[in-house]
């Protein structure tokens, strides 16, 4: 069989997944320039244009990931893993990664930026895919859940010491994604879900006993502070927090109008974040309740392909694929507009295919793109 198929299987790609994907992405680079719209006598900040050609090298991704037979990737599994795992560690070396708003995620590489813990994402999962679906493994044994998160600490561990909190926590919660769609037995699932929550809630314990000057505590313990109470410091870390809210609130039903939204125009959604973590508030602000709703919509569409995807799958391997992606997705839409209306506390994650960023809108067409694989070599 071989890796390429031309062209009638392109004819069988779940074309609302496409449809969406595009309608997503364009409907992203208004936003990114409204974003960065402050009057019509100022310039225009150039990310909307850096955005398109980043987005057209994510198609190249999506077309040649829905091509490649995703079989065939089975044997490249660990090699990419290890690739993934080198990146996030490259990352960490002084001098080589760069160090942008507080935190060292990005490297150069051929003139541009490039984050390592997007590839390392879908590595991971692609890891984690074959692992699983594995027939020899018995999803109701311990070892099972133990092999599976030895799999996925180490490129959460270091992706922590970045630190990248927010990717961590997706990363963490597709894989237990994965491990519910592979069979954990629902009372084993339930019992890890116990005990992770007790862990977590001794380490939040843990953390606020601990001294400041332990590495990156302070950071993660004034994130959750400011989530409980953001008028402790709403001049400064608590500033993001109440303008977002204000941005989401005041856009009503309709909206106030594109390139019409005030926390923005006038600055107090900072440039810095609004058109990539905080691009919701900027959508909630100019079309309200409305508007919002049909961006929901969008991922709907999205994620309802994904799962489809993972439903009509020719096998096993095949199926947990298209639900971990489809659940990367999930986790990055829910944790990112959770944190811009309160509900979560600021983490700092992009909203796929929307926001702007240029390895991170690569990888979330790519992952699709796999997704896509899997349905057009689905059951006939």
């Amino acid at each position: 069989m071989s890796p390429l198929v031309f062209p009638r299987p392109l004819l069988r790609l779940d074309w609302s997944l496409v449809l969406a994907m595009l309608a997503l992405f364009v409907g992203g680079l208004f936003f990114i320039y409204s974003a960065s719209y402050r009057a019509a006598e100022l310039p225009v900040s150039p990310l909307y244009q850096k955005q398109l050609r980043f987005g057209l090298l994510g198609l190249g991704a999506f077309v040649a990931m829905a091509l490649v037979d995703y079989r065939r990737l089975r044997d490249l599994a660990w090699p990419l893993y290890l690739i993934g795992v080198l990146g996030l560690a490259l990352v960490l070396v002084p001098g080589v990664g760069k160090k942008m708003y507080g935190a060292v995620r990005w490297i150069s590489l051929a003139g541009m930026q490039v984050q390592p813990s997007e590839l390392a994402k879908l590595s991971t999962i692609l890891v984690l895919a074959r692992f699983l679906s594995n027939p020899a493994r018995d999803p109701g044994r311990f070892s099972f859940l133990v092999l599976a998160f030895v799999i996925v600490l180490p490129p959460i561990l270091l992706i922590l010491k970045e630190p990248d909190l927010s990717t961590a926590s997706t990363l963490l919660g597709v894989t237990l994604i994965m491990l519910f769609a592979a069979g954990v037995p629902l009372r084993t699932f339930v019992i890890l879900l116990c005990g992770g929550g007790l862990v977590v809630g001794g380490l939040l314990a843990l953390l606020f006993l601990l001294p400041d000057w332990v590495p990156h505590l302070g950071y993660v313990k004034e994130r959750i502070i400011v989530f409980f109470d953001p008028g402790r410091d709403p001049l400064k870390t608590g500033w993001n927090a109440i303008q977002s809210a204000l941005a989401v609130g005041s856009g009503g039903l309709w909206g106030k109008g594109y390139l019409q939204g005030t926390q923005d125009v006038l600055g107090y959604l900072p440039r810095t974040v609004s058109a990539n973590d905080f691009i919701f508030p900027v959508i909630a602000e100019e079309v309200g309740f409305v508007g919002s709703s049909v961006l929901l919509s969008l991922y709907a569409v999205v994620l309802f392909a994904g799962l489809r995807a993972a439903a009509v799958a020719q096998d096993k391997m095949g199926r947990l694929l298209a639900v971990g992606l489809t659940g990367l997705v999930f986790c990055h839409v829910f944790v990112n507009i959770a944190m811009t209306i309160g509900l979560l506390p600021i983490m700092g994650i992009p909203l796929p295919l929307v926001s702007y960023g240029g390895t991170f809108v690569v990888g979330a067409m790519a992952a699709l793109g796999l997704v896509q694989s899997v349905y057009v070599r689905r059951r006939l």
